[in-house]
């Protein structure tokens, strides 16, 4: 895709504005004590990605644009997995692999049951697709998630997965790419090759705060009015349940959306349809546990599908709690 308008006025904006903030805090009244007082230059502060004064800046996008390799595509279609999958009863399906999340469809079968592992810095997380699977996790009660739950597990505490009934469990699962787990001290190991496991002893804890929950209902929060809540985010990983309304017809084509240097924004369908502009694919169309993908530095907007009712996607991205920068069209409104 290619702007109309691809002039970048960054010196002469930022030239223009440096006087007015100048007199803006000249002429200010006194913070009360302890107000915090943003800085001429407050961009540099440490913050986030939103909030800030409007910058025009150059950011470098691959040219062609990043290919899709291995497992990653625009869009995996869940019909598609279990079609592949059919008769068979336990699988794994790896949908998602880059530099920081390995992440896979898995089914498994009735009666069965997961090694308890753990990772040592890093989360595990996912979402039931089908049937019910029951979830230990160190210091909380077993509990048994249906259809449409999500699940959260801290670093340094182990977990363990059983299929509840007589129905395999359909779930997706991301876990952290290139790291082996660790097993706590009752469990036999799964050789890994290229490794070998030593018995040590560890006290560091993990655990859970305002911003990470183990367990979260999808379906109860996309039926209710509620908004903004979320259930993972540490300095590492983020995975925002964003909602998106109801629309009778997507964006021009005109808005692009916006683009990430250097990492991928990946969207998991977990309640109702959501469409995706992925520059150099178009426009993709997610259905209920479709996983979609926009690749490094590709433009990417996603709504829900014309006329199908509000949408969720279970957004998974790297750093977000540092700033995650955004990089919008200079030609359409913010946000686009």
């Amino acid at each position: 895709m290619k702007s109309t308008k691809t002039v970048l006025i960054a010196v002469g904006l930022m030239l223009a504005c440096g006087p007015a903030w100048s007199q803006a805090a000249a002429s200010a009244p006194a913070p009360a004590r302890g107000t915090r007082v943003p800085q001429a230059n407050w961009w540099s502060e440490a913050g986030g990605d939103a909030g800030g004064p409007t910058r025009i800046v150059w950011a470098g996008q691959k040219t062609p644009e990043t290919p899709y390799t291995g497992p990653n595509k625009p869009i995996w279609h869940i019909a598609d997995i279990l079609k592949a999958h059919q008769g068979q009863a336990r699988w794994e399906q790896k949908v998602l692999l880059n530099r920081d999340f390995d992440g896979r469809y898995v089914q498994m079968a009735p009666g069965d049951k997961t090694k308890c592992i753990f990772y040592a810095d890093d989360r595990v997380f996912g979402w039931v697709y089908s049937g019910q699977v029951k979830i230990t996790i160190d210091g909380h009660e077993p509990k048994t998630l249906p259809k449409g739950w999500v699940f959260n597990v801290a670093p340094r505490l182990s977990y363990c997965m059983e299929t509840v009934g007589t129905e395999p469990v359909v779930f997706y699962r991301t876990a952290p790419a290139g790291q082996v787990p660790s097993y706590p001290e009752s469990e036999t190991p799964t050789p890994v090759p290229g490794y070998k496991y030593v018995k040590v002893k560890i006290t560091s804890t993990g655990g859970y705060d305002s911003f990470n929950v183990p367990f979260f209902n999808v379906g109860e929060y996309g039926a209710s009015d509620r908004r903004g809540e979320r259930f993972l985010y540490d300095g590492h990983t983020s995975s925002n349940l964003n909602i998106a309304n109801n629309i009778t017809e997507l964006p021009p084509s005109t808005s692009w959306g916006h683009f990430h240097e250097n990492m991928q924004e990946v969207w998991l369908d977990v309640y109702g349809s959501v469409c995706a502009l992925i520059s150099g694919e178009g426009v993709v169309h997610g259905e209920y546990g479709d996983l979609i993908n926009a690749n490094e530095e590709r433009w990417h907007r996603a709504t829900s599908c014309p006329n199908t009712g509000k949408s969720i996607r279970m957004a998974m991205t790297p750093r977000s709690k540092e700033g995650q920068v955004h990089y919008f069209q200079t030609d359409q409104p913010p946000g686009n």
